[in-house]
């Protein structure tokens, strides 16, 4: 008889870091659920792929992560998918503003608002509605999606880097608030090839990146990929660490 599959809810799972996370997920013996606000292309071709990976109960639910309602849906859908179950929650579902750091001074605060309605405000929202599902279970995990930038200063725009700070936090404060039997951790990324940083670094990503690569003691920049094992790693072994952000940049920040 083969082993029961776990269950996992990733947020922002259309693409990138969060569509890696749930293949590699699904790769590694869980269901999925993917969430997603905007792309429903994009999230059912992730739907696609968590299945040809192994997963069996998998569905790709709509929600806005800092709208209150949408998630309580959510979460109910993704109750019904896993039969009340909820193994593993990973709050990936993140953006930015696309006004540069040194010019913070120019920004609307609509646009600081939205960054943090959706990276600070959902990643509460989301973890509060699957804390019933969570605390169902003997053991369950919770991973965020931080960055380095939340860590240490980066090129990246104030809200953004404001707000992987805050998710580094609140990840601090969950773990101690949800333990024993949840352990909570985050993954925090640094220089990742891709379209994020890619759409961030503009003309200069080439050069920028092929320059980051070279002072990486590992000689290459993070891959999406490369976030992925690390949730798996997090969320299936690891078993007396939380609290923790773990850093994914080939030991670029340690040196530089």
């Amino acid at each position: 008889m083969s082993e029961k599959r776990k269950a996992a809810l990733v947020t922002g799972a259309a693409t990138g870091i969060g569509r890696a996370i749930a293949i590699a997920l699904a790769e590694n013996g869980f269901d999925v659920a993917i969430n997603y606000s905007r792309s429903e292309g994009a999230a059912l071709e992730t739907l696609a792929r968590v299945k040809e990976a192994g997963a069996v109960r998998a569905a790709a639910f709509r929600a806005d992560v800092s709208d209150e309602a949408d998630v309580g849906r959510m979460i109910a859908e993704t109750e019904a998918l896993f039969g009340g179950e909820l193994d593993l929650l990973v709050n990936n579902a993140g953006t930015t503003s696309e006004v540069p750091p040194h010019k913070f001074d120019t920004m609307e605060v609509e646009d600081f608002d939205r960054v943090f309605a959706v990276n600070v405000r959902g990643t509460f929202l989301v973890t509060k509605h699957a804390c019933r599902l969570l605390k169902a279970m003997p053991k369950a995990n919770v991973v965020n999606t931080a960055s380095i930038v939340g860590l240490r200063p980066g090129p990246q725009p104030l809200p953004y880097s404001s707000s992987k700070a805050a998710i580094i936090s609140m990840t601090q404060t969950m773990a101690g608030a949800l333990g024993p039997n949840i352990r909570v951790n985050a993954v925090a990324p640094g220089w990742l090839e891709g379209d994020w940083m890619e759409r961030t670094l503009g003309d200069n990503y080439e050069r920028l990146m092929e320059r980051r690569a070279k002072m990486t003691p590992l000689k290459r920049c993070a891959r999406v990929e490369d976030v992925g094992e690390a949730v798996v790693t997090l969320a299936t072994r690891l078993p007396f660490s939380t609290g923790q952000t773990i850093v994914i940049d080939g030991g670029y920040s340690f040196v530089n």
